[in-house]
Formats: C-alpha cells, structure tokens, sequence
C-alpha cells in the first residue's frame, strides 16, 4: 500500500476534490491496493499548481499542509470587479482609473505584514456549517466576517496599462482574490484576479509537481515510485529521533515515554528509519501527537 505524498500541478477547471478523485481513479485502474486519498488544501478550480496529495497514512498530516505557509502568483486586471474576484463572474463594479506601475509599488508595504481581509462571498469558507459559495449562488447576501491574516512577502513581477503580475507569500486562509480585490480599491480603482498558480505549500513546490497524465503513466509503467514523495518529505523541518524496537511499540499504542531524554518540541519518532509517531517532547517525556502504522 502506497503512503506518501503526490505533488500535483493542478490544472485549471479541475477542485481539489475533483483531483483527489482523479488520483484515486488512476490508482485504483493500476491496480494498486485501495487506499485513503486526501488532499493538503483548497485550490479554486480557475487556480493552478501546487496541490499535495495525502496516501494511506500520510492523510494524518494533511492538517499540517492546511496550517502551512502558501506561495502564490497572480494577476490583477484593474478596471473591473466581478462578484466572483475572478474572470469567472459577472462584473458588478467598473473604473477608468488606471494605475502606473510605481503605484502599485507604493501601495504594495500597506498590504504586507499582518493585515485585515474580507474573505469572498464566493468561497469554500464555510458558514453554519455551508459553503459561502453555495449561499450566494442561492441568492443569500452574505455579510462575512473580517479576519487577520499575514503576508510574508508581497512583490511587482510585472506591469501594463490594464494589469499587474504579483508574487505573494501568505499565512494559512489568506484569500489572494480578496488581496487583489484590496490593492486594486488602494489604488483608487477595481480589479479582478485573471491568472492564479500556487507556487509553493509548506516544503512543496513546483519543482516537485507533477501533472495528471505523468502520473497516470508512471501508474500504467508501475513506476510510481518515481511519482510519489516519502511520508517523511511533509516533516522536512521535524527533527528524526530514534527508538528501540520496545519504545516503538509503546508509542504505537498511543503511549507516553516517561523520561524520554530528547529535546522539547515536535520530533519524529522513527524505529531503524521507519516512522512511528510524530511526538511532542516535553520534561515529562513524549507524547503522541500522530502515530504512523507503517
């Protein structure tokens, strides 16, 4: 049974869960052994790149790539707003205002660090427990709710009369629609995101990313090895601590090591290579946060 991590460069007009499906579907047409299928964050259908795909134990840490640090490129065509933030929707603002590229250079400090963003009424946010998405497709008028998110890094990749091309890293729930949508309404016009590519989620990135029909090569050449990245790869910043094959076993069954010498903090517990458990490391001794049974 596979367990670890597909990198997929997702394309446009496919959801996440649309992708996880695909994945399930070549597997399972390879003939590999049936297996949980999940994915490490939302990606818009109109976004493209970088989606993890979480295999067989691996799924344990797909809350993680939901916490993780995301990059992302995108373009803002200023002179209208859609309903939607995206070329998708019907335009419900215009403006003849036009900005110079060293506007939006100016502007660009004012929306780096942590700011303040109203999610998209159009969004897979969920409210009393449905999709944003789903209510203003009905017809709700949603009012949502301002929320703090931060953006690492924000950046002018290019510039024209009618639009601008830029590279953002951002917290967890950050919406780049929304982050355009604001910097568009800085500079005293409207905009609307045409192009977005995530770059980067957590370690992964598109040097890793492959597509759909590589993968589903790879699957007919029984070749997936080559396709699908080690469990381990979404812990690259948790240090490996080893335990004998007794202390393994305890850990497996969910128990605390008492006087565990280790440093505190998060650390993999692995027995001869091989995870067991990711474990919080304390004075008190380890404790499991996630047990791996591999």
């Amino acid at each position: 049974m596979l367990h670890g991590w597909i990198i997929l460069d997702k394309p446009v007009g496919l959801g996440s869960t649309q992708a996880v499906g695909a994945v399930k579907r070549i597997l399972r047409e390879a003939g590999e052994p049936k297996t949980r299928v999940g994915h490490g964050g939302t990606l818009d259908p109109l976004a493209s790149g970088v989606l993890p795909i979480a295999l067989g134990e691996a799924t344990k840490l797909a809350g993680r790539m939901l916490d993780a640090t995301k990059q992302y490129e995108f373009t803002i065509r200023f002179g209208e707003e859609t309903e939607t933030l995206d070329a998708e929707g019907e335009v419900v603002e215009t403006s003849a205002q036009r900005p110079a590229r060293e506007e939006v250079e100016a502007v660009l400090p004012n929306f780096t660090g942590a700011i303040e963003q109203v999610p998209p009424a159009y969004s897979a946010l969920k409210i009393e427990g449905k999709a944003a998405y789903a209510r203003s497709r009905a017809g709700e008028q949603l009012e949502m709710v301002t929320r703090t998110v931060t953006v690492h890094e924000l950046r002018l990749m290019a510039s024209s009369a009618e639009e601008a091309t830029l590279s953002a890293t951002v917290s967890k729930g950050t919406y780049v629609r929304s982050l355009a949508r604001d910097i568009a309404r800085a500079l005293e016009t409207v905009g609307h995101v045409t192009m977005l590519r995530r770059t980067r989620a957590g370690p992964f990135g598109l040097e890793t990313a492959i597509s759909l029909d590589f993968l589903a090569n790879a699957a007919k050449a029984r070749q997936l090895d080559g396709a699908v990245l080690p469990l381990t790869a979404a812990l690259d910043d948790i240090p490996a601590l080893p335990v004998t094959p007794g202390q393994a076993q305890l850990l497996r069954h969910g128990q605390k090591l008492a006087g565990f010498p280790a440093a505190p903090g998060l650390q993999l517990a692995t027995e001869e290579g091989t995870p067991v458990a990711l474990v919080e490391a304390s004075a008190d001794g380890l404790r499991v946060v996630r047990g791996f049974n591999l």
